[in-house]
């Protein structure tokens, strides 16, 4: 029996349907992969600034979280790194604001701590601390960041910065600890959406 034209183009219509249908399905298992691969690896980052004595010629400490900068200062005051560079600072903050406790670092000399006020997000971080970083001389560097989002900014530093430059991942407890997992969850998407065009 001979299909009509109309019958012809109903199925081609329903190949394609399933064809569409095949290709989401098979979409959304490999994005469902990556992204339990990213819960996986972040969740396995670990806080080492308790247990690790890391040193660099120059620190870059990411604001965004607690702890992140006065680990930097705590690296600077024993001299394990000699200039710290606080990135994604408040155009508008002054140290001793956002820090009161810095009166309480005995001879911390503040010209070391250079302030980037340039930068909103991990990207504009790494792209801001790279000239400061030149600029500084410093051959190579600590990052301190939380544990949630080491995995993303580590990786958004070495895309960014010459191939072969060491930095050395210092990560610090969040506001939780261990991280929550829609906290890990959440930044497991923003790490793919980095991963694009990012590193």
């Amino acid at each position: 029996m001979v299909n009509s034209p109309e019958e012809k183009r109903n199925s081609r219509i329903s190949r394609r349907r399933l064809i569409a249908i095949i290709a989401a399905g098979f979409a959304a298992v490999v994005l469902t992969i990556a992204y339990v691969r990213e819960l996986k690896l972040i969740h396995g980052h670990v806080v080492t600034a308790w247990t690790t004595d890391d040193s660099a010629e120059c620190g870059v400490v990411l604001t965004g979280g607690p702890n992140r900068i006065r680990e930097g200062l705590d690296l600077l005051s024993r001299r394990a790194i000699q200039k710290l560079i606080i990135s994604g600072v408040h155009p508008q903050a002054d140290l001793h604001e956002f820090f009161p406790q810095l009166p309480y670092y005995g001879d911390l000399k503040v010209q070391d701590v250079i302030l980037e006020r340039r930068s909103e997000t991990t990207y504009g971080n790494a792209q801001q601390s790279l000239p400061l970083v030149e600029a500084l001389h410093c051959r190579d560097l600590v990052l301190i960041t939380s544990r949630a989002h080491m995995r993303r900014a580590l990786l958004t530093f070495q895309a960014e910065f010459p191939r072969g430059f060491s930095i050395f991942p210092r990560t610090v407890a969040g506001a939780n600890e261990p991280p929550t997992w829609d906290e890990v969850g959440f930044e497991a998407v923003k790490s793919l959406f980095y991963s694009v065009w990012a590193y």
